[in-house]
């Protein structure tokens, strides 16, 4: 077996480990030079990419235009909007000074004094504030409604423990921010976008989500109104996968942001936000993947089939190589990605370990008896089954189990979640229930910010959201006894 899956810690005895031994042996991201960021390898990128590209058109499928705005922001414009200062005050990272200049003692490189910038710069955490500002320069009338816009960029928040993908101090990410003549089409758009992105979480990554509001504490800074999705990993821990805010007019209210309306009256537009992140790539991972490595769904896997060619000499190497070249072109032109891993500096048992650790949807070997005989090996990495079928018919066998293997994936992972939903009616049981088994706790809450802090500070669970299909239901909260008309979702997250 290769070094690396020797050295892959068992996901069942330290989850924490198998997951960082995992992104960085898997060839998806590592540590940097500077402390909370990471570099995201070419594996890794490249399935942030077919995130990337389907998300896209999803969203200029809706309507939507990709723009571009400034890293920077100056800081005198947080201050507009109280409440997104507030939320994000710890995190800012400032620009102070924009020039260096050698030690005149020899201390080396050090700040210049005298490059002082006359408004210190936020280094962009989210951009609301930078759009809104310019916003205002784009709207003056009704007819100038709705804009649409979506940005792909990198974010700065200063965190101080950090994880691979879950949470560094620079992400990548998109930041959807719209502006709306009437507080109906901003809500109607928040709800969609979160849609939106629950379907491509549950089809594109095979990961099932809740879609419901965030309680009034757990809001987005500066937001009436938050929506979000929240997925369940193996461990039982909760994250949030995305989120889309109704923002109300109190951007527009802050950068005085107001248009004509349709009566020849000034009236200040209504706003949304929503975005999703490389924190997704944790989700893929970790919803997913074994002992043996990454599980990937086809539908982002950057290689969905691998061919590798059993040989001995460098004349059955080039004779099985050819044989598959002619069919790796067949299933190229039905539209699946595919690579020969001819290299013949190791064994194919490494390749076989190594791309079993990078979460390749289908291996298909063949060596000399499997092309006399007319067939070949067909290995699926989500269930490691294995089988000889013809060579005659493959690309449509391959294509069907690529399909299969897609759905196969979402269902072990919908069947995982739901058989993690504890309904409780007692703080004892729901604190049980999170000690013993984790997942999402669904329970009465009085709706108060203090219970909800309290069951926090007591045993670090939060609630994930109010699902937005949740029943009328009388009750009493768990931790207070006081009347609850639904049901909330609590659990321990990321």
């Amino acid at each position: 077996m290769a070094k690396e899956l020797k050295e892959l810690t068992n996901r069942e005895t330290n989850y924490s480990q198998w997951y960082n031994d995992l992104v960085v042996k898997a060839g998806l991201a590592e540590s940097s030079a500077v402390r909370g960021c990471m570099v995201i390898k070419p594996y890794g990128y490249a399935i942030w990419e077919k995130m990337h590209d389907a998300l896209d058109k999803m969203f200029k499928d809706t309507g939507h235009v990709n723009a571009y705005f400034p890293l920077f922001i100056p800081k005198s414009f947080f201050s507009k909007e109280a409440h997104h200062v507030e939320g994000f005050a710890k995190e800012c990272a400032v620009v102070t000074h924009y020039r260096l200049k050698n030690d005149p003692y020899g201390g080396g490189v050090v700040v210049d004094p005298d490059a002082k910038l006359e408004e210190e710069l936020i280094v962009r955490p989210t951009s609301e504030t930078i759009i809104w500002n310019t916003y205002k320069n784009w709207i003056q009338s009704y007819r100038d409604l709705p804009i649409l816009c979506n940005q792909w960029a990198n974010v700065v928040r200063w965190e101080m423990r950090t994880r691979l993908f879950l949470r560094t101090a620079e992400f990548l990410w998109q930041e959807g921010h719209t502006a709306h003549e009437t507080r109906e089409e901003a809500i109607a758009e928040a709800e969609k976008m979160i849609h939106v992105y629950a379907d491509f979480v549950e089809n594109f990554m095979g990961v099932p989500v809740i879609v419901g509001h965030k309680s009034p504490n757990e809001r987005f800074a500066g937001a009436e109104d938050t929506l979000t999705i929240e997925a369940l990993m193996q461990d039982g821990k909760a994250l949030q996968s995305g989120t889309s805010h109704f923002l109300g007019q109190n951007f527009a209210k802050a950068f005085d942001v107001q248009y004509t309306n349709r009566e020849g009256k000034l009236e200040y537009v209504w706003a949304t936000s929503w975005g999703v992140s490389t924190r997704l790539m944790g989700a893929l991972i970790m919803a997913h993947s074994d002992n043996n490595g990454l599980v990937l769904p086809p539908k982002l896997a950057p290689i969905q089939v691998v061919m590798i060619p059993i040989y001995k000499g460098a004349e059955e190497l080039a004779t099985i190589t050819a044989r598959l070249e002619e069919m790796a072109a067949e299933l190229r032109s039905r539209g699946i990605s595919v690579k020969i891993d001819d290299r013949d500096n190791v064994r194919s048992g490494f390749k076989f370990a190594e791309y079993e650790l990078k979460g390749v949807p289908v291996r298909l070997a063949m060596g000399p008896r499997d092309m006399a005989g007319g067939t070949i090996e067909v290995v699926r990495r989500d269930t490691l089954d294995k089988e000889s079928v013809p060579q005659q018919g493959l690309t449509e066998r391959v294509e069907g189990l690529l399909e299969q293997i897609q759905q196969n994936i979402y269902d072990k992972a919908k069947r995982f979640r739901d058989s993690m939903i504890t309904p409780v009616e007692s703080y004892e049981e729901f604190k049980r229930v999170l000690d013993e088994k984790g997942g999402f706790v669904l329970c009465h809450w009085d709706g108060t910010v203090e219970t909800e802090v309290a069951i926090k500070e007591e045993t670090k669970a939060t609630i994930r959201c109010i699902p937005v299909d949740a029943p009328e239901e009388e009750g009493v909260c768990i931790y207070s006894g006081k009347p609850s008309h639904r049901r909330v979702l609590f659990a321990r997250s990321y």
